[in-house]
């Protein structure tokens, strides 16, 4: 007798066991699915991420007072309707909830030392770097790092072909070494157009970086900027045919010159400039 199918969860239930809203029988059964199904793990795990990275950019919001323009509009409309506190309390809260919100949409449009407004794909950049710089066992999805120096040769060669063949472009696996950082490996993410990949380097103290790249978007000019995310930061500029984002931990300098040392390798085919400060 075959086994009775199990049904997904829905997305609202899964995101409300993240909240800690869930308790019972359909918690137990949102843990028994994501312990089953790894896709939908790494999914909430970006979910987790998302929402860490976005509570840390607008704590700093809740302290602040209402502003005065809106105070005072408030309690012109009361005074002129001679509306009861219960009105005037839901106005407020109502004010509230679109401060937050523009608040909100401000952290997606530029990050607080971003002269510019950047494109989406960094932020997916930075939360792939917050989701998988942590990881002990399987940071990577396919490792350079076993074997001898003729084994780990190949594998670099394999995942150099496997992410230029799915992300249709030219993927070259950069040697940081002069600044103290190895390759570790790679895996293949998704954007909101297709794939994109994730290289990750990691120095002798275990602190890690890592190169999102992906297919660039046409009539996109070649900008070099700097943003933080959190505590992270993170250069991104287009080269060519191929979008990149460098991000890590490390001071805006060590990121600058790890961003130069990669561009200068590119420069060898492409015969671009430079980026500079």
């Amino acid at each position: 007798m075959s086994s009775p199918t199990v049904q997904r969860p829905d997305d609202e239930l899964i995101s409300a066991w993240l909240d800690g809203e869930v308790e019972g029988a359909d918690c137990e059964r949102v843990q028994a699915w994501l312990r089953d199904h790894p896709e939908d793990a790494a999914m909430v795990r970006l979910w987790a991420a998302d929402r860490e990275a976005m509570r840390a950019r607008l704590a700093s919001a809740l302290d602040e007072p209402v502003p005065e323009r809106l105070t005072q509009t408030v309690w012109q409309a009361r005074r002129g309707a001679r509306a009861g506190l219960a009105w005037l309390q839901a106005a407020m809260a109502a004010g509230l909830f679109l401060a937050g919100a523009l608040v909100g949409s401000l952290w997606l449009r530029q990050g607080p030392e971003l002269a510019a407004e950047a494109p989406r794909w960094t932020q997916r950049a930075a939360v792939a770097h917050a989701v998988f710089a942590p990881e002990e066992r399987h940071p990577v999805e396919v490792s350079v790092r076993t074997g001898d120096a003729a084994q780990q040769r190949e594998q670099e060669q394999h995942l150099a072909r496997w992410l230029t063949r799915r992300l249709a472009v030219d993927v070259k696996l950069y040697d940081l070494g002069d600044h103290g950082y190895e390759l570790v490996g790679g895996r293949l993410l998704t954007d909101a157009n297709g794939p994109s990949a994730q290289l990750m380097y990691q120095d002798r103290a275990g602190q890690r970086v890592t190169v999102y790249l992906r297919k660039a978007d046409q009539d996109v000019p070649a900008a070099f900027r700097y943003e933080r995310s959190g505590n992270l930061g993170l250069f991104y500029w287009v080269d060519g045919h191929c979008g990149y984002a460098l991000v890590g931990p490390q001071p805006r300098e060590q990121l600058l010159a790890l961003a130069q040392s990669i561009h200068r390798q590119d420069l060898q085919t492409d015969g671009a400039s430079t980026p500079s400060r």
